[in-house]
């Protein structure tokens, strides 16, 4: 082929890919990103098993799905199967060790419900749902970005989050797609105005995995910004903002409620909660804005308190930053709230990173768009991580 005709066939292709609808485009990204991602969990899969390496979740019939079921997710099958215990689990000293009530129960019961219609195992069932709703996070983020900064930046954003260094997360059986999906639908609702259409999305998140609170947080910090509009703030949309608010709030503090009344344990998502801790904080009490504190003083002493607080700064500067006025108000309000929330309730260690997908909206940045060597870095940089995340995580320290 000459090289005349392989440019004459790469515009051809170019035209044929600027035919396709918005939603074509973010599917065919995110289709592309299954290849390369299922490929590389592929590969170290058949090393790994033919080297005979112990990875996360030992299983007795290992294969590909087990193996995208690693780390917590045979919590969700103890659920999908068993439900949840009446009674925690004590160790001899008669401490809450960790169970099944800190993890939320619609992801389990979706991959319940699918494996009893098809009859498949739990881990091919949740690593299916997973795949689904990591499709449709990837098409909520794009429909929730491209109205304020284009769809060019909205399809860089999605092709940043499918193709990040943690994306296998949008495809084993874990949560993170389907409350991602939910998260994201709901900031779209909220920057519509249709806020009453918030509550049963984030009711449903709420019961998928911790961290609706933020949305809450943010529908306070849009009722004070819009109070200032007077005339353009109809009290309709007060009521609603406030009754979304209050739902949402609500269906976020309702699962340490359910936790106590069935196990007769007030605190039993707490202590719970807390039974993961000790393996990098010992025996300790729970302080709201402190876990970050202790985590960092512990290992690094004076250093690692002054790195938490400049990390805070950093991040509070970067949100104010005039780049991302498109942006603003709603998607920088959750922001800044989804960060209070980790900071406030979250112990840092190696499930931080998963735990920042939901800032996502951010990649949406115009600055990342207009940079064609920033831009191709982040992608190439996320592409070349994902080998060293799935290592890291599967081989070296479980999320």
């Amino acid at each position: 082929m000459t090289i005349g005709g392989g440019a004459e066939r790469l515009r051809a292709l170019r035209t044929r890919l600027g035919q396709l609808p918005p939603w074509g485009l973010v599917l065919l990204i995110w289709g592309l990103s299954r290849l390369v991602t299922t490929a590389l969990l592929g590969t170290v899969f058949a090393v790994a098993s033919r080297a005979g390496w112990t990875f996360a979740s030992y299983r007795r019939d290992p294969n590909f799905f087990t193996f995208s079921g690693s780390w917590d997710s045979s919590f969700y099958r103890q659920i999908a199967l068993h439900g949840y215990p009446t009674e925690l689990p004590t160790d001899a000293a008669g401490h809450v060790e960790p169970n099944v009530w800190a993890f939320l129960p619609v992801f389990p019961w979706l991959s319940r419900g699918l494996a009893q219609l098809t009859g498949l195992d739990f881990y091919v069932a949740g690593v299916l749902v997973a795949t689904l709703f990591g499709a449709l996070a990837a098409l909520a983020l794009h429909r929730l970005l491209e109205p304020r900064v284009g769809s060019h930046s909205a399809l860089w954003a999605v092709a940043l989050l499918c193709f990040g260094p943690l994306s296998f997360i949008l495809q084993v059986a874990y949560a993170e797609s389907l409350f991602l999906f939910l998260v994201f639908a709901s900031l779209w609702a909220m920057m519509e105005r249709r806020y009453l259409l918030m509550i049963p999305l984030a009711a449903v998140a709420a019961f998928t995995r911790p961290g609706v609170l933020a949305l809450s947080l943010a529908l306070a910090l849009m009722l004070l910004l819009r109070w200032r509009e007077r005339e353009r703030f109809p009290w309709r949309e007060r009521w609603a903002i406030v009754a979304a608010g209050l739902s949402i709030a609500a269906a976020g503090l309702a699962w340490p409620l359910v936790a106590g009344a069935v196990t007769g344990v007030h605190d039993a998502y707490l202590a719970t909660e807390l039974s993961w801790w000790t393996g990098f904080v010992g025996r300790t009490s729970f302080v709201p804005l402190t876990p970050w504190i202790l985590m960092a003083g512990r290992y690094l002493g004076v250093a690692g308190i002054v790195l938490v607080l400049l990390l805070v700064a950093g991040f509070g500067w970067w949100l104010s930053r005039r780049a991302l006025h498109p942006l603003r108000p709603d998607v920088i309000a959750y922001s800044a709230s989804y960060a209070l929330y980790l900071v406030a309730v979250f112990l840092p260690q190696q499930s931080l990173f998963r735990l920042l997908l939901p800032l996502a909206p951010l990649l949406g940045d115009p600055m990342i768009a207009r940079s064609k060597p920033l831009r191709r870095g982040l992608l190439v940089g996320s592409i070349a991580l994902q080998p060293v995340a799935i290592w890291l995580l599967w081989f070296i320290g479980y999320p």
